[in-house]
Formats: C-alpha cells, structure tokens, sequence
C-alpha cells in the first residue's frame, strides 16, 4: 500500500518535516526497516526532511546499549536523518509545560487506579481496548503524592482524520481509551502525551507509522488542540509484517533482527530489500539502496 503523493503534497508545506521514532528497547528489526523505508522514501518524494527521536520515555524498558545499537544499525542501512537525535529523556521540562497548559484549561487529576482495577471496572470484549472510566476524576488527589499517576479529562466527541494510506477515519477518544494518562504511578510520561508533545514542539508535519498505532490518533489529534494545536500532523499509517502466527514482530522476542542479518553477512540493500518485500512494496527481494527508496512511491 502506497500513500498518493500528490494528495499528501497538497495536504503539506512544501518541504514537510516527518520523523523516525524508535524505542531503545530492543534491538531494530525487518519492521522497523518497512518504517523507514515508509518515512525516507515519502519524505524525500516529497522534498521533505527527517527527524531523529529517541523514544525512551519508558525508564523501565530503555538502555544505552539498545540505543548505540540502533543508531548504528540505522547508518548502516544507509538511513541519514536530516536532524537529531532528541531524546524523551531530555524534555522533562517540555512535558512539565505541557501538563500546566491542559491544566489551566482542562481537568488534570492524579490517579491511583492499576490496571487491574481499571480492567476489574470496564466491561470490555475480550481483545478490545479497555477505556478509563474515570474513577479518580472526583477524589481530589494531589498531584504530588507518591505512587499516582496524572491524566486529562477527555470530553465526549468525534475526531475525524483522512489517514495518507487508509482514507477517512472516524474515531471516539473518550469511549476508546477515556480519560488519557499523561504520567504513570512510577513517574514516567507516557507514550500517548509525551509523542503528541514532541510531534508539536518540533513542528512535525507528517507522522508515518505503522497501522497497529491507527488507533491512537485520534486521542493524539484531540489532545494536541486541547494544547493549542490547530492543525495537527497529517498522519499514514503503513502495513506490518506479521509472523505466521499473525502477531506483529518484537524487538523484544528478537524477531528477524537487523544485527543477525548483518552479521550473517547480508548487505544493507538486501535487507531494505527483503523489508520491502515483506510489506508488499515489490513484489520479490530486490536489492535497493537506502538513497533510492523514494522511488518505491513515485510513479
């Protein structure tokens, strides 16, 4: 599935600014290259520009070595960003900021619910996203306590959105995911705050990811207005590969790492290749290099 460009271009700046994402949690996988094979080669058919963030707002999960690794992984792939990194765990302040803008005009309240107590209060299909049913709203907790977490009250609404790839979209926050967790219990930001702020403060205009994040959109686009954003980013949400079983690969599981394929002694333009393939870009591997990926989406 290709994006159109000319309707993406007529959606844009003339020369759009995306970004590639990954979290140092794990190693870079064949998914991770279907994702920058997606954002260097719209970015640069576009005439646009890449940014490098270093998604490590999960404390628990990141480590130095995964990042040195991927960084490494990433040039040798032949992916230049045209600028970063930025780290989640040098904007402390950024978020802070951001928390005190919703506050002063939205309901930011701390909260001490787990995640079983919040499953426990939801009757929710079995594989369906359990939504917050604002539980803590109304108690009055201070922020500061120990052990709680902070979310923003989300109102009732509809988000649509035309996705670059999949078309228009539909998507209701508070029932989907409700109230929306900016801190966790042990003092982390969390994905869904800390990315919509970094898209927002580094001016981020196009957001290429892949589809098992669709979902998430919505909320994102409702809370960047909620922090005066008027114009959110345009968003395109590409296939994955999948494993046999269906489930998604993992850096975590180890799944079809770039490091093995290296030193198994494939070169880099295979490995794009075979990435491209996996997702359907071309019908078999081909070798390509990480400079003529743009051509993937031309034509």
């Amino acid at each position: 599935m290709r994006p159109d460009l000319a309707a993406l271009a007529a959606r844009l700046p003339a020369a759009p600014l995306t970004r590639f994402a990954p979290s140092p949690t794990g190693y870079l996988h064949i998914g991770h290259v279907v994702n920058a094979i997606y954002v260097w080669g719209v970015a640069r058919a576009l005439g646009g520009r890449v940014l490098l963030r270093i998604e490590d707002h999960d404390r628990l999960r990141s480590r130095p070595g995964f990042e040195s690794a991927l960084l490494d992984d990433l040039a040798w792939l032949g992916f230049e960003p045209d600028a970063g990194p930025l780290r989640q765990s040098d904007a402390t302040s950024a978020y802070e900021a951001a928390v005190a803008t919703l506050a002063g005009s939205h309901h930011v309240y701390a909260c001490d619910c787990s995640r079983k107590q919040i499953a426990a209060a939801a009757s929710t299909p079995a594989g369906a996203e359990t939504p917050y049913t604002g539980r803590c709203r109304t108690r009055g907790r201070a922020e500061w306590e120990h052990g709680l977490g902070l979310r923003v009250q989300i109102a009732a609404g509809v988000e649509r959105f035309d996705d670059g790839i999949l078309g228009a979209q539909v998507q209701v926050p508070s029932t989907q995911c409700g109230d929306l967790l900016l801190r966790d219990r042990d003092g982390h930001w969390t994905y869904q705050f800390a990315v919509t702020v970094d898209d927002m403060r580094s001016g981020v205009d196009l957001v290429i990811r892949g589809v098992d994040l669709l979902a998430s959109t919505g909320r994102q686009i409702r809370l960047a207005r909620m922090l005066g954003r008027a114009q959110p980013p345009v968003f395109a949400h590409h296939p994955l590969v999948l494993k046999p079983s269906g489930e998604k690969l993992s850096k975590s599981s180890g799944d079809a790492g770039v490091r093995e394929l290296r030193a198994a002694g494939v070169s880099a333009a295979d490995v794009i290749g075979r990435a491209a393939a996996a997702c359907g870009l071309i019908a078999r591997p081909t070798a390509i290099s990480a400079t003529t990926v743009e051509d993937l989406f031309r034509g």
